[in-house]
């Protein structure tokens, strides 16, 4: 009788798979990597807007003050958060804390909620106070 033919590695999550907290945060991490990888071209934009005279700079700040400006730099902040937060939590498994599967589910729970609230504090402020524009 034949082996049935199953994937080595969990590459495709639903068909073989049933996602995860563990998975989903990894994939998650990645995603956020990504967007603050974009974002820097953004920050890199500020800078030379501020290095090119007070016109280039006005011209950035009036975009950053936009709609869609204030919406690409609450995305960012949100990214910012999560992907530091669970850097964290690297940090600490690099260190040989938290890799029991109790306390893997726990930090992953803690860290959703510490994101929600640090994000919708960090949005709320800068939406409210002034923000970019």
């Amino acid at each position: 009788m034949a082996a049935p033919q199953r994937p080595l590695s969990p590459f495709m999550i639903g068909p073989y798979y049933r996602p995860q907290i563990t998975s989903v945060l990894s994939l998650t991490h990645r995603a956020t990597g990504v967007a603050l990888a974009i974002g820097a071209f953004v920050l890199a934009g500020w800078l030379l807007a501020v290095a090119g005279g007070s016109e280039s700079f006005a011209c950035f700040s009036e975009y950053a003050g936009s709609l869609l400006g204030r919406i690409g730099l609450s995305v960012f902040a949100i990214a910012l958060v999560y992907h530091f937060l669970n850097g964290i939590r690297h940090l600490l498994w690099d260190v040989g804390w938290g890799f029991e599967i109790p306390k893997v589910y726990a930090t992953g729970y803690a860290l959703l909620a510490l994101w929600v609230v640090l994000s919708a504090a960090i949005v709320y402020v800068g939406w409210t106070a002034g923000g970019a524009a």
